[in-house]
This record gives C-alpha cells, sequence and structure tokens, in this order.
C-alpha cells in the first residue's frame, strides 16, 4: 500500500483516522443489553430504505391538512404552505432516486470490509444478520439523512424529530456490528449534499416558474 509524506496511506487518513474509526466503533459496539439491542433493531428496522414508500405517503397527508387548514385561514398563507410542502416532497424523491443511484455506484466500487471482516466475527457484537462487504457508504444512514434534510424547511420541530431519528438509526448501524462510524459519516455527507443539490435545482425551477407567469 503506498504511503503519503506523513506515512498514512490516503485511506488510513480519511477513512480510518489514524486507528480513531476502529476505536469509536468498539466503543461503541461494546454497548449491549437485551432491550437497547432491540430498540436498535427498531432503529435500522425503520431506517431502512424500504421505508421511502410508507414516509412519502404520510407526508403527502401532513401536506394535504397543513396546506388546507393554512387555506382555511388565509389564502396567500395557504399558497406558501403548498409551495413550501411541494418543494419539501420533490426533493425528498428526487433526492432518493439519486441518493440510490449513487450508492449503488460506490458501496461495489469502493468494496471496503465491514466490521466482521475486517476486525473478525469474534471481536464483533453482531446482532442480526452478518454483513461482510459494501461497508462505505452506510445506505441506512444515507436514507435517514436524506429524510431529516429534505424535511429541514418545514421548521424546528421537524428539524429536531429528523436529527434524532438520524441518529438513531446511524448509531443503530454500529451497535448492530454493520458499519463503522465512517461508513455513517459519509452516509450522512454524501446524502446531504444530493439533498443541497436537488433542492438549488427544485428552487431553481420554481424561480423560472414565478418569472415566466
Amino acid at each position: 500500500m503506498g504511503h503519503g509524506l506523513a506515512g498514512l496511506s490516503v485511506k488510513e487518513i480519511v477513512y480510518d483516522w489514524g486507528g480513531a474509526n476502529a476505536w469509536l466503533f468498539h466503543l461503541i459496539n461494546d454497548v449491549h443489553a437485551g432491550w437497547f439491542d432491540q430498540f436498535m433493531l427498531l432503529g435500522t428496522a425503520v431506517g431502512d430504505h424500504t421505508s421511502f414508500v410508507p414516509i412519502l405517503c404520510l407526508l403527502m397527508l401532513a401536506a394535504v391538512f397543513a396546506v388546507s387548514r393554512n387555506y382555511a385561514h388565509e389564502p396567500l398563507q395557504g399558497e406558501h404552505a403548498a409551495m413550501l410542502w411541494l418543494g419539501v416532497i420533490s426533493v425528498f424523491a428526487l433526492g432518493y432516486w439519486l441518493d440510490g443511484a449513487l450508492l449503488g455506484w460506490l458501496k461495489p466500487m469502493l468494496d471496503f470490509p465491514r466490521p466482521p471482516l475486517a476486525l473478525g466475527e469474534v471481536n464483533v457484537h453482531i446482532v442480526g444478520e452478518a454483513k461482510y462487504h459494501h461497508s462505505f457508504p452506510s445506505g441506512h444512514s444515507s436514507f435517514v439523512m436524506l429524510v431529516c434534510a429534505s424535511l429541514w424547511p418545514l421548521g424546528s420541530w421537524w428539524r429536531i424529530g429528523g436529527v434524532s431519528f438520524a441518529l438513531w438509526v446511524g448509531l443503530s448501524r454500529i451497535s448492530l456490528g454493520a458499519h463503522f462510524p465512517a461508513d455513517v459519516l459519509g452516509g450522512f455527507v454524501i446524502s446531504l449534499l444530493v439533498v443541497l443539490a436537488v433542492r438549488a435545482m427544485v428552487n431553481a425551477l420554481a424561480a423560472y416558474a414565478q418569472l415566466s407567469r
């Protein structure tokens, strides 16, 4: 493996963090109890990308309620709410497609080993199915950041809920022995960048439509 000026490879610096990635993994993964493992399993279950359709349906119902209530109070306020919710749902849907395509290409190309393979199964507390390949980035973490970042414009309560959801799912991937902290952080960063790019595109399209009226 080629080494840079500091005696460390790019992967050792960016991904291994000079050993801190494995150290932090053990710090989190070594904490377990029956109820805690079940709570982490639930986090992983609800944070799977297959939750996209149920979450999308819930967002559409919330949009109908919020927009209708605002229109009843003040039509102009209702129009603003409609544009806000349309933007959020559009970013979530388009971001999901783009994020999935990006991870579908990135994970097998890098093919980083997951903790049971990198550290040995005897050194990892595994809950659920053991997986060994395509560790970076974490797909679960990427999906929950997509949810969190998409909902951000809706206000403080949505932000608190989104951040809490993202932290729960991200922590669960480490706790269950499925991913390293760097995988979780990588998933967060990639999806955040995807959402920012898609939101800029959606906002530009909306601004163009306004000018064309």
